[in-house]
């Protein structure tokens, strides 16, 4: 997936400035920024559900505006929200649906996947003749992440995947984006306000703030360019000591020719503390 300078207006109003994405095969890219920075339009302009204002959009080879039914039987979406097929039953909503990705399989890449096997991935097994207007919201949530990978996509799209979802189906889910990315050579573009997920995940971050990719990189280039320093806390000849340093073997080394160090405890900057870093920087207008 490629994009270059794309562009969204909204009547006056300039969302998307000129963003440049770059995602390669079995490729993990979380796109972070605070609500309203234009996350969720971007996704849709690549998932070829809005026509950009300008801009150059490479998605699977295709313009996401020109893309055909082929095509968009490459590609999965789990969306924020989907509150459609309520009187259907899980397994056989997710049957029919694969249906439509049939002729579209390949040898490489069969289509679509057995329900079964999807619904024991995702965790919904024992609600496959459930309706599903009775699941209760993590497990509609599971259902629309299975919706997402009925067709095998070879670039799956997740608006805020895991919202709703408690600690063991988030680890799980976890467990099938990195399969996907891993095993399959799926690459997936994930929307998240989870910091530890996007950091656990993604191969590559974007942050999107002021209508652009404000800073790309991985969790720790973005930590160690944004964040910086290290904190560092011990105990100096029975003294409590606390620095904020950037290189904390260094600084180490300093302390130990002081004196007698205990209780040493390093802290390096997070993906939060760059999240923070840079919104306040971008947001902020100091650039």
């Amino acid at each position: 997936m490629e994009v270059s300078g794309l562009r969204m207006r909204y009547g006056e109003v300039d969302v998307l400035r000129g963003v440049d994405l770059q995602v390669h095969a079995g490729q993990v890219l979380a796109l972070l920024g605070p609500n309203g920075a234009g996350k969720t339009s971007t996704l849709e302009v690549l998932e070829g559900f809005r026509r950009r204002s300008a801009g150059r959009v490479r998605v699977l080879g295709v313009d996401p505006d020109d893309a055909d039914e082929r095509w968009r039987a490459r590609i999965g979406v789990v969306l924020q929200s989907w509150q459609d097929h309520r009187r259907w039953r899980v397994r056989d909503l997710l049957h029919h649906l694969g249906r439509h990705y049939r002729p579209y399989g390949t040898p490489q890449r069969p289509r679509p996947c057995d329900t079964d096997e999807l619904l024991a991935r995702v965790g919904l097994l024992g609600q496959a003749t459930q309706v599903v207007g009775k699941l209760s919201g993590g497990q509609r949530r599971r259902l629309d992440v299975a919706v997402g990978l009925v067709g095998r996509p070879e670039l799956l799209f997740l608006d805020e995947p895991t919202v709703g979802f408690d600690p063991q189906a988030r680890r799980e889910f976890h467990t099938v984006v990195r399969e996907l990315a891993e095993r399959d050579g799926t690459s997936i573009v994930l929307t998240t306000h989870d910091l530890a997920e996007a950091e656990a995940l993604s191969d590559t971050i974007a942050l999107l703030a002021g209508g652009r990719v404000a800073a790309c990189g991985t969790s720790a280039e973005l930590a160690a360019r944004y964040a910086g320093t290290s904190t560092v806390t011990c105990t100096l000849d029975g003294r409590p000591h606390r620095s904020q340093v950037t290189d904390p073997a260094e600084h180490l080394r300093q302390l130990l020719a002081e004196g007698d160090v205990a209780d040493l405890q390093v802290r390096r900057a997070s993906l939060e503390d760059a999240y923070l870093a840079m919104v306040d920087e971008f947001e902020g207008g100091r650039r």
